[in-house]
């Protein structure tokens, strides 16, 4: 954390505390000693967006849900992806995050948030998921570094048999779960098989120009 300015904390509910941190015009986000997101670093969580999109290519008015908001990078990249027709829906759980995008990171942040495609829930993006019945066309998850409660032992349950149970069920047909994660875990891609989904994983870089550690997504589709 060399050189890093303390900006602001917040405390995620029933979980640990973040940290906003500045080097420059770099913005990091920190557990710990964790990083948990970066402005230096967008590829991967961009990438959760723009596959997401690709696989619904040719759908009218697709309604996506994004959990978390973060820095913004897989709303932006969605929303530039997607039509006019298209609607997001945020869930964050912690308020100070989208209190960090519109204050010191203004300038990152942008007009994504004003865009009128996207509601921002300040909530847990299960308890959306748990409501759904056939309401997404897809559902985007970069809640922890991979399928585990870091940030949250609650969040846990997004990656069982009983919350990809719940993600199905709130996925329209042919709708994708995708998922963000640091590191490969074949225990999570079995569940997500056991489910009934058919499942696709992909290792992309985390850095524009292929460069950079390489993270896992999956996107898992519910059959017609």
């Amino acid at each position: 954390m060399n050189g890093h300015k303390l900006i602001a904390t917040a405390r995620v509910p029933d979980g640990v505390e973040l940290r906003l941190m500045q080097r420059g015009h770099e913005f990091t986000i920190f557990l710990n000693s964790n990083e948990l997101m970066s402005t230096r670093v967008s590829a991967s969580e961009e990438a959760l967006a723009t596959m997401s999109c690709e696989r619904l290519a040719g759908r009218p008015a697709p309604h996506l849900l994004i959990g978390g908001y973060g820095m913004g990078f897989t709303l932006r990249a969605a929303l530039a992806a997607l039509g006019d027709d298209a609607s997001v829906t945020v869930a964050e759980l912690v308020p100070e995050i989208i209190d960090w995008a519109q204050g010191p990171m203004e300038a990152l942040t942008g007009d994504c948030l004003q865009d009128p495609r996207v509601i921002v829930v300040k909530d847990d993006v299960a308890m959306l998921i748990d409501a759904a019945r056939k309401g997404y066309d897809a559902i985007l998850l970069d809640v922890d570094n991979g399928p585990d409660g870091l940030t949250r032992r609650a969040n846990d349950r997004l990656y069982s048999p009983r919350g990809l149970a719940a993600a199905m069920s709130a996925l329209k047909r042919n709708g994708i779960l995708a998922v963000w994660s640091a590191e490969p875990d074949k225990a999570f891609t079995k569940r997500l098989e056991s489910a009934g989904f058919a499942v696709d994983e992909v290792r992309v870089r985390e850095r524009h120009g292929g460069k950079g550690a390489r993270h896992t997504l999956w996107f898992a589709r519910k059959p017609h």
